[in-house]
């Protein structure tokens, strides 16, 4: 034993197997090389502080005008971000690098452009807004012309165009109308008219209300406007209506004038004489062709001035993120009681000691400080934060694991086996090597663009596939190996590794009476043989073969979690869970589903008859009698008798002596110490460091064996329920095997055996679709989800804790645009 004892600890450490070591430091920095120091740090990512004004508000911080000042300049970036979106320019991919400029003098810039964007957005917005009223007018005048002169046939003129002689008095009556009679001002029937301009989506009920309003003693005309005219508020461009309505007296004219505002209708005032008309007509297109060229000159202007601030908004952006992570660190810093130094707490990794040590240096050398920071290492009461060094392969594993619970400091670490058991646990329910390879195309597709895509803002789904590109990766190249394994190609056999190793022994195995195939030569030397496809003993031997597949495999994890367990209690020195849990764990699970495994085994090896279903179930109900034709081995029955009596023994070994141990343990260790308590002074009760005496406060022999007798009977009733889970594995492989094998026969084939190309190519459509849509996105989804849960529940559960907290270093690699 203690030979194997020094070849585990001889062996070199995995990077991934356990998190870095970590140490508390202090920094005392003076305060005139502080925010150079701290920027440092930042660029090197590699310290978490600890907030040490926790108990503050943000606005009673140290530099919280600072975090103002950069927050305000945030807005401002912000503003000029969404000017340059609206224009619909672009800010530049490769801004221009200046050096870093001081944030007051950056600060003044950014005021500067800000007033004056916002002076250009208001000029423009007065010559828009100008330019709309004239534009809206100058539609009335066409439209409402049209109301108020009509030609013999009652028609509206499109082109408006007016004879000399409509309002002449000579043959007034023979030209014009009844209406138009009417409006002559010589004429004392006081008809009147209102003409203006509204939204086509309000002009119903315009109408509607006006009618009610006036009793209907007024006539309502309307004509569409004809072109989209820009709203001033919302800037989007609306269709409009222009409207004349008709009637007597002042009563009726205030309610009319009453409505139009509360419609937001704008009213324009309209001469009835022809000539008055065109000369104000002359002079609205006149000054519309003006503010077109007036406006066209802003915005170019405004452009140009975007244009430049787009050059430089990325850098800025940058550095006002940088500003404000670096204030904002600062304000969990102390001040020292003579107010000239800060003081930091913080986890950084051991190996980053020197690295951190280098850039204070640094730090206080530039920014010509007379006293350097002081770094030294702290002893520290609390957990540390985990840390684990991952690259672009492992990353995706370890967030896998870490959705689930970040690790407990330094325990084993599930990523580590993650790597393989999780891609091959999917493969195990997926496999289809024509399937994996189109996987595979897809992994190496975003593998390929991997340097362009992770510049790219992508959407959440793209996002996802793209983080988790390599375990798609070896979750294709295991599909396809379970699929070599399952002889199966879009559910299609192939003799690719020789001949079949069976032959039909009637003509169509699948309506054989008999047995349907006879074996006539060697095995089929990889996989499944081709010859078991279409046979009438297919189904029986596939589920036979999967089902005692998963068992296998589920056994086979459950077992490398429990001795897990073991180096996370040998590393921890926990000699108690060696001895009253990973001992009778190993033995419980091993004495019935081990046992079930071997016999798997040796079933496979000796092509036995014997029904396992019988030998488990009777192995509990009556071990002692003769087993018969389902005997195995030789010493099959008293083997079982002693496997059951270890199971049995192995639930009060898990449940009773560990709690009774830990409170001889704590007696063993306080015993005496109340005593020797009295006679120790009052003061050094106070501050008696001792951990142990807090231990001795919140022991609870109740509560600890309540948490065994929990954790006992959740093992042994997962032993049964985990072996049960990993079944999943059968089910989900049978059930994409089928699904595929339907889409082929009742699809693709059925659609082939028509001679019409059309039918081939829509039967061939709805088999591409299926497998794209159905096998490889929601099939591909499920085994993704179950592999998942067999990690998290089956697997996870027998040693790992995950109730560690991540290390987040201050880093401004780390700062997202978010944080603005």
């Amino acid at each position: 034993m203690e030979r194997v004892e020094k070849f585990i600890d001889n062996m070199p450490q995995m990077d991934l197997m356990r998190s870095e070591k970590m140490t508390l430091v202090q920094l005392i920095i003076p305060v005139e090389s502080a925010h150079r120091a701290i920027t440092y740090l930042g660029e090197l990512g590699l310290l978490q502080f600890r907030d040490l004004n926790a108990e503050k508000s943000p606005f009673q911080r140290t530099f919280v005008n600072q975090v103002k000042r950069c927050g305000e300049m945030s807005r401002k970036l912000r503003f000029f971000k969404d000017q340059i979106s609206k224009a619909g320019l672009l800010s530049s991919v490769h801004p221009v690098v200046e050096p870093d400029v001081e944030l007051e003098e950056l600060e003044l810039q950014l005021a500067e452009h800000e007033h004056e964007l916002i002076e250009m957005n208001s000029n423009s917005e007065k010559l828009r807004q100008t330019y709309n009223e004239l534009l809206e007018f100058k539609i009335v005048l066409q439209k409402a012309g049209g109301f108020l002169v009509s030609s013999n046939n009652h028609a509206v003129s499109e082109e408006w165009e007016l004879s000399e002689n409509v309002y002449s008095n000579d043959d007034y009556v023979e030209t014009s109308s009844l209406l138009e009679q009417e409006m002559r001002p010589s004429d004392q029937s006081g008809l009147r008219f209102i003409s203006g301009i509204i939204c086509k989506s309000k002009a119903l009920r315009f109408e509607r209300l006006l009618f009610r309003a006036t009793r209907g003693n007024m006539l309502f005309n309307q004509a569409p406007a004809g072109e989209e005219i820009m709203d001033p508020v919302s800037a989007e461009m609306v269709e409009k209506t222009v409207f004349v309505v008709f009637f007597s007296g002042e009563q009726a004219r205030t309610k009319i004038l009453k409505i139009c505002e509360a419609f937001v209708a704008n009213c324009y005032p309209v001469p009835e004489d022809i000539n008055k008309q065109r000369q104000i007509t002359r002079e609205v297109l006149s000054r519309l062709s003006e503010l077109e060229t007036t406006l066209d000159a802003g915005i170019h202007h405004r452009n140009k001035a975007l244009t430049s601030i787009g050059y430089h908004l990325t850098q800025w952006m940058s550095m006002v993120r940088r500003e404000k992570a670096v204030y904002d660190t600062l304000n969990m810093l102390n001040f020292d009681v003579t107010k000239k130094c800060l003081v930091g707490e913080g986890w950084c990794p051991i190996f980053a000691k020197a690295q951190i040590q280098e850039a204070l240096q640094r730090a206080t050398f530039d920014s010509n400080s007379q006293v350097g920071v002081i770094f030294h290492v702290m002893d520290a009461i609390e957990s540390p934060p985990t840390y684990f060094r991952t690259n672009h392969f492992t990353n995706a594993y370890q967030e896998i694991v870490d959705a689930y619970g970040v690790a407990r400091y330094q325990e084993a670490n599930p990523a580590v086996y993650t790597v393989i058991t999780f891609p091959f646990l999917f493969a195990v329910m997926f496999g289809d090597w024509g399937h994996g390879i189109c996987l595979l195309l897809g992994a190496l597709v975003l593998i390929a663009r991997e340097s362009r895509l992770s510049t790219q803002k992508l959407g959440s789904f793209m996002e996802m596939l793209f983080g988790g590109r390599y375990v798609l990766l070896l979750m294709s190249l295991f599909s396809i190996y379970c699929g070599l394994i399952y002889n199966e190609f879009f559910s299609v056999p192939f003799h690719i590794f020789g001949g079949s190793a069976y032959k039909c022994r009637d003509a169509n195995c699948s309506d054989a009476p008999t047995a349907g195939l006879v074996k006539f030569r060697d095995p089929y030397p990889f996989g499944v043989d081709p010859s078991w496809r279409g046979s009438r003993s297919e189904l029986p031997f596939l589920n036979s073969l999967k089902m005692k597949m998963s068992i296998l495999l589920g056994v086979a994890q459950m077992n490398l979690g429990i001795i897990l367990s073991y180096f996370n209690a040998r590393f921890f020195r926990s000699s108690l869970d060696i001895r009253y849990q990973f001992v009778p764990q190993m033995i419980f699970l091993n004495s019935l589903f081990g046992y079930l495994s071997l016999l798997i085994i040796i079933k496979w090896c000796t092509g036995s008859q014997a029904d396992l279903y019988h030998v488990m179930i009777y192995m509990f109900l009556s071990p002692t009698d003769d087993l018969g034709d389902n005997e195995l081995f030789w010493g099959q029955r008293p083997l079982q008798i002693v496997l059951l009596l270890l199971a049995l023994v192995a639930v009060p070994w898990m449940l009773f002596p560990k709690p009774f141990i830990l409170k001889k343990l704590h007696s063993e260790r306080f015993q005496g110490r109340t005593y020797g308590m009295l006679g120790t002074s009052e003061f050094d009760l106070d501050v008696e460091p001792d951990p142990a005496r807090q231990h001795h406060e919140d022991f609870n022999f109740g509560e600890v064996f309540v948490h065994q007798m929990i954790h006992s009977i959740e093992f042994v009733l997962g032993a049964v329920s985990n072996t049960a889970s990993y079944l999943r594995l059968w089910a989900l492989s049978l059930a994409h095997s089928e699904l595929s094998t339907v889409f082929y026969e009742k699809v693709l084939l059925l659609a082939w055996g028509y001679d019409n190309i059309v039918i081939r190519l829509i039967g061939l459509a709805v088999f591409a679709f299926a497998t794209a849509f159905i096998l490889l996105m929601m099939e591909t989804l499920s085994a993704f989800l179950h592999a998942l849960r067999l990690h998290w529940v089956e697997f996870q559960n027998k040693f790992y804790h995950g109730d560690g907290y991540k290390f987040k270093p201050f880093s401004f690699a780390l700062i997202t645009e978010d944080e603005d």
